[in-house]
């Protein structure tokens, strides 16, 4: 139950960031299909929060689509680990968004000014500072929880003893010391 709050709590922090910056994404450049940010930016970092309503989006979908999506996340940790920036895996043959309803907030943050071939996207440094102020108070809601790249982070959740202990309320992080320490993994009550 307090997952499922947390949940709501978490949802209710995007909408007010998006409250927050609307004005300053007017004249965004961004639409559906570009995907820049997607394929050439590699560090989509997620709580685990995040983590498991991404995996119930996924429980919801076709099975051909779900396996192939497990598959490319898989590949995504397999490329991270070697220093590649992977492109997201969540991604259709369009560049479009497959779990657009639950995708994270690194994912929710970005917008860009101007077209981002060839550099990364320009914000307001105004939305820049609110947005990791937002990173804070996710992780600092997702207190028995992790932050990490997002392939990481399922990863992790796929691990039944883990996903069980977290989706109680459990906070172990000596279960994912070694994996953690080699991953960037980070506990999210004591981030700064």
């Amino acid at each position: 139950m307090i997952i499922e709050r947390k949940k709501e709590k978490l949802r209710s922090l995007y909408e007010s960031f998006a409250d927050a910056v609307r004005e300053f994404r007017t004249h965004a450049v961004c639409e559906k299909g570009c995907n820049f940010c997607c394929t050439r930016m590699g560090n989509v970092d997620i709580v685990t929060l995040e983590g498991a309503m991404i995996l119930g989006r996924l429980e919801g979908m076709e099975e051909g689509v779900r396996r192939h999506i497990e598959h490319r996340i898989v590949r995504n940790v397999s490329d991270k680990e070697t220093g590649k920036k992977p492109a997201c895996p969540f991604q259709d043959d369009k560049g479009a968004c497959l779990i657009y309803e639950a995708r994270p907030f690194s994912c929710r943050q970005l917008y860009s000014l101007k077209k981002c071939e060839g550099g990364g996207p320009l914000v307001h440094k105004q939305a820049a500072a609110i947005s990791r102020a937002t990173v804070r108070e996710i992780q600092m809601l997702d207190d028995t929880g992790y932050s990490g790249h997002i392939s990481f982070i399922l990863h992790l959740l796929e691990i039944a003893e883990f996903r069980e202990s977290y989706l109680s309320g459990g906070f172990d992080p000596a279960m994912i010391a070694d994996f953690g320490k080699s991953h960037g993994i980070v506990i999210n009550r004591f981030a700064r």
